[in-house]
């Protein structure tokens, strides 16, 4: 469920992201207003979840790939967790570098 709620989210996310990537073909007073406004900590913030939301997403993808093309079925909440508290650690620290 993790793994399609991080799609979803980043799939909402690409079109604003392109959106903004955009404007550096309409001049670049525009494109320099909406760098400055993710200069602000929430938007910091919320780039430290969208990092997360990426790990959470490859990590989940992994483990998919894992479970199809392995023949195991224990421990797969362990990785599950593992893979979430991976994610918070990339958030993490993609948090502390960007403060």
């Amino acid at each position: 469920m993790i793994h399609r709620l991080s799609g979803l989210a980043l799939a909402i996310f690409l079109p604003v992201h392109f959106f903004v990537l955009g404007l550096s073909f309409h001049g670049g007073a525009r494109l320099d207003s909406v760098l400055r406004w993710t200069d602000q900590p929430p938007v910091k913030l919320a780039e430290g979840g969208l990092v997360f939301l990426l790990t959470v997403h490859l990590l989940g993808g992994l483990r998919v790939l894992a479970i199809e093309n392995f023949a195991w079925s224990d421990g797969q909440k362990q990785l599950a967790t593992l893979a979430a508290a991976a994610s918070a650690i990339v958030a993490f620290v993609f948090l502390v570098r960007v403060f």
